[in-house]
């Protein structure tokens, strides 16, 4: 996506205007417009000089976005352009002006102020030149109010230039509702001296009451008002943002020939050594040549625990070094480190828009034009009922200044930009808008097992040597054997040897049996390792170690047999750990009310035993890639899923799902299929992803609400619909006040999302309903279950039940737990069990 600059742009019927006109363009695909940021992202084949020519004829400026590292490293320019204020703090430029416009509009309205109110209505002094001169009080009125008028002429400007190119905005809306009060009090004026020629006091008097003038200099001096508050509100949603640009590093310590010298950050290159002391910020992100130290990573992760680093760890830029001197070797700068891409990727997310803002910005695109038909019609349907010029124009002015297209376009992109900033200081980095949404609607997790749930690093965890040999004896020759071999699990074992300490002994004739096991000679004995199926072949397997191979194969675990010649020498088994965070992490997804699914290509019996150690109702195992995909279209038939994996091989299943989340560690092909990445590597990072959308759904829709009413009973208001049924009737001035009022009201409404909780969840109602859930669990005793097919029978016969959501079922154990959805006889189910030839010896609850 091509990326611009827009100025000009004033509220969403701008951005509207902008769309629609480069949308035109031959060759653009896809174009968002970003009102917050300014800024313009285009899809297509488009030349960038029609785009931008385009911009231009639709009133408007563009510029096409500078690439390279500068941009990388001053990409404020694309969010605020920042100077410092007269306290010495950093403010945007845009705040700085409107400030300085709306301290010199408030002087001049006091004194405005002053001469109309106060004179008209309090009676305070003025110079003796005043008394009861009406003409010189107006005259007065019209210098002090024209001068107002230049100060804020950007109002105007911007306004009129809208409705000549036909595309009329907020800033329309106000400068016609000010020129109106303005033009028709300046005719009141020259009216006035005319009567005065004719000495008829009674009309001049009552002209001088239909002068406006304070009304269009307080209209103009309220939205400025409004806007300086709106713009300082907006720069606290791009906070997150920003934080993260200037975490950026400005120099680095690098090594050139002999010399150390410190450079422009922008001036390292890949391959640099570079050398951090304690205390200073690492430059870029590299691999540590010498040292060792702590590193406070909490700047890109969320961790307040610094992270130990030793020689070959891998370093970031802008994370933070504690202690030790290290010596790096910089392997990603510039735009490519991981600050960068995160930088990038949370303000590109920042610039879409969600699928929920589509119907605000198609409200926004015939807002204004239908609020001046509005005015209009109002004005003349109160002449018509006989009522004055300025009573009817008052009214018309009225529904022109409430009026508020900005409180309809704000509503969601303040949200999504303030949700963006949230995720990205919690290690959740969303890629769009939409992603950001539809995980909110998530009623379905389907997670890989290994590399997601698990660690995806097997470990060896029990070594079961045969009569005669010894355990140490055992490692030894199955590391002799393994070291060899790719394979993940052989690598569990020499970690394990090197634990140990144990010599390596060398082997002749290595041979790799793929899917079964490997083999070698070593000391003139032809030794093997490998699986249960392919040793049994071999040299066949007693009750004894198969009793020990199913037990550890229940457990989760995977056993590797070795045996020399014909003699088995023992058993190692391997598994893949279950992260730390895992259990948790699923129990408040079911906490939720989220149905967890855990896809894995493991064999069923290892996946059924980490899931029962978890808790996951419902496993799919023994899948090949196409098989996960498959596995989510299915799925979906049932409700809104987030596929969460780290693999190549989950790649298809991340593109298939509703939202594809991405575990941080994971390929780089995983990471660019999802739709989601959670940095920190964390399952419980799930968690925090769905709160967090939840709760920007919820503020979008607050939001959306409150502005369409805002506007749904303020414009009727403001027309007089009320006067006669109630007396109400409403100010100008009131109406410019409210109209700012409601944009503030909108984008500090979605700054509460910087104070939400996202880590603990908080729906009673839902836990309640698990707990009930819970209650309606029966467990069966069964007896004639002599094998896992047996099993599988049973289990397929209890969930074909509408009553039973899912059942496990043991063999060994004798008993099947089925889960209810609905209450069921005892009677029913044991007859079922009892017709494939099975005795049930009872049924009881399950607690």
């Amino acid at each position: 996506m091509v990326q611009y600059d827009v100025t000009g742009m004033t509220c969403t019927a701008c951005s509207t205007r902008v769309e629609k006109a480069v949308l035109k363009v031959d060759g653009v695909e896809k174009c968002v417009v970003s009102l917050l940021t300014n800024s313009m992202g285009v899809e297509g084949s488009a030349d960038p000089k029609d785009v931008i020519n385009a911009v231009k004829k639709a009133g408007y400026s563009a510029s096409l976005r500078q690439s390279g590292k500068e941009s990388s490293y001053d990409l404020n320019n694309r969010i605020v352009k920042e100077r410092r204020n007269g306290h010495g703090n950093m403010e945007d430029t845009e705040t700085f002006v409107t400030k300085q416009r709306l301290v010199w509009s408030g002087i001049f309205m006091i004194i405005l102020m002053y001469f109309t109110m106060g004179y008209s209505m309090f009676g305070w002094k003025l110079p003796s030149f005043y008394n009861e001169n009406y003409l010189a009080i107006g005259l007065t009125q019209l210098l002090i109010t024209s001068i107002v008028m230049v100060i804020n002429q950007k109002f105007f400007i911007n306004g009129f230039k809208g409705l000549i190119h036909a595309s009329p905005n907020m800033d329309t809306l106000v400068a016609l509702g000010a020129s109106a009060a303005f033009v028709y009090s300046t005719c009141s004026l020259f009216a006035m001296t005319k009567e005065m020629l004719c000495q008829n006091n009674d009309m001049v008097d009552e002209l001088f009451d239909e002068l406006y003038f304070e009304s269009a200099a307080m209209i103009l001096t309220l939205i400025t008002l409004g806007k300086l508050l709106e713009a300082r509100s907006k720069g606290k949603t791009t906070d997150a943002i920003k934080g993260l640009m200037n975490l950026t590093p400005k120099k680095a310590n690098v090594i050139r020939g002999e010399r150390e010298e410190s450079v422009f950050v922008e001036q390292v290159v890949c391959g640099d050594i570079f050398i951090v002391r304690p205390g200073e910020t690492i430059p870029a992100d590299g691999v540590i040549l010498e040292g060792e130290s702590s590193v406070d990573e909490s700047s890109l992760t969320g961790e307040s625990i610094p992270s130990d680093k030793k020689e070959g760890d891998i370093v970031s830029a802008a994370t933070v070094n504690q202690f030790g001197i290290l010596k790096c070797r910089a392997t990603r700068v510039g735009e490519d480190t991981t600050l960068s891409q995160i930088i990038k990727m949370v303000s590109d997310a920042a610039t879409t828009k969600a699928p929920i803002a589509k119907a605000a910005d198609r409200v926004s695109g015939v807002f204004v034009p239908i609020v001046m038909f509005i005015a209009i019609i109002t004005s003349i349907v109160w002449i018509v009922l006989g009522e004055t010029v300025g009573f009817a124009l008052a009214r018309g002015i009225s529904v022109l200044v409430i009026s508020c297209p900005c409180a309809l376009g704000l509503a969601t992109p303040v949200a999504i930009m303030v949700a963006n900033g949230r995720g990205a200081k919690n290690g959740i980095l969303f890629k769009n808008a939409a992603s950001l949404e539809n995980a909110g609607k998530v009623n379905i997790v389907a997670l890989d097992k290994t590399g997601t749930i698990t660690e995806g690093k097997p470990k060896v965890t029990d070594i079961k040597p045969a009569d005669g040999v010894s355990e140490m004896e055992l490692i030894k020759i199955a590391y002799a054997l393994e070291n060899n071999s790719e394979h993940p699990l052989a690598k569990a074992i020499i970690d394990e040897a090197y634990a140990k300490k144990c010599e390596l002994k060398s082997v002749t004739d290595f041979k790799v049996m793929p899917g079964n096991g490997v083999m070698a000679t070593l000391d003139g004995k032809r030794i093997i390792g490998g699986s249960n199926s392919f040793i049994n072949s071999i040299v066949g397997l007693d009750e004894i170690n198969s009793a020990d191979i199913n037990r550890f194969a229940k457990e989760g675990k995977t056993p590797l047999i070795f045996c020399s010649d014909d003699k088995i020498l023992g058993i190692i088994a391997v598994a893949d750990m279950v992260k730390n965070d895992s259990y948790e992490a699923i129990k408040e997804l079911k906490k939720m009310g989220i149905s967890v699914v855990m896809l894995t290509g493991d064999n069923e019996y290892t996946a059924r035993a980490i899931a029962k150690q978890l808790g996951i109702d419902r496993v799919v195992s023994q899948l090949l890639p196409d098989g996960k995909e498959n596995a989510i279209k299915e799925l979906m038939e049932k409700g809104k899923v987030a596929m969460v994996g780290d693999g190549i091989n989950d790649a298809p299943a991340l593109t298939r799902a509703d939202i594809g989340i991405a575990i941080g560690a994971g390929t780089d092909i995983a990471i660019d299929a999802a739709d989601a990445v959670l940095i920190n590597n964390r399952l419980s990072d799930v968690t925090k992803l769905i709160r967090l959308s939840r709760a920007t759904l919820r503020i979008i829709h607050e939001n959306l609400f409150w502005a369409f009413i805002y506007n749904i009973v303020g414009i009727p208001l403001a027309a007089g619909v009320f006067i006669y049924s109630f007396g109400l009737k409403l100010n100008p001035m009131f109406g410019a006040a409210a109209m700012g009022i409601s944009s503030l009201f909108v984008v500090s409404n979605a700054l509460r999302l910087n104070t939400i909780d996202i880590k603990k969840s908080k729906n009673k109602k839902r836990i309640n309903k698990k707990k009930e859930n819970k209650k309606m669990e029966k467990k069966i005793i069964i007896e004639g279950m002599m094998c896992g097919h047996c099993e599988a029978r049973v289990k397929k016969l209890l969930e074909t039940m509408p009553e039973v959501d899912s059942a496990i079922v043991s063999h060994e154990n004798g008993t099947a737990i089925i889960k209810l959805n609905s209450e069921i006889k005892d009677e029913k189910l044991k007859t079922a069990i009892e017709e494939q030839d099975y005795k049930v010896i009872s049924i009881e609850k399950n607690s």
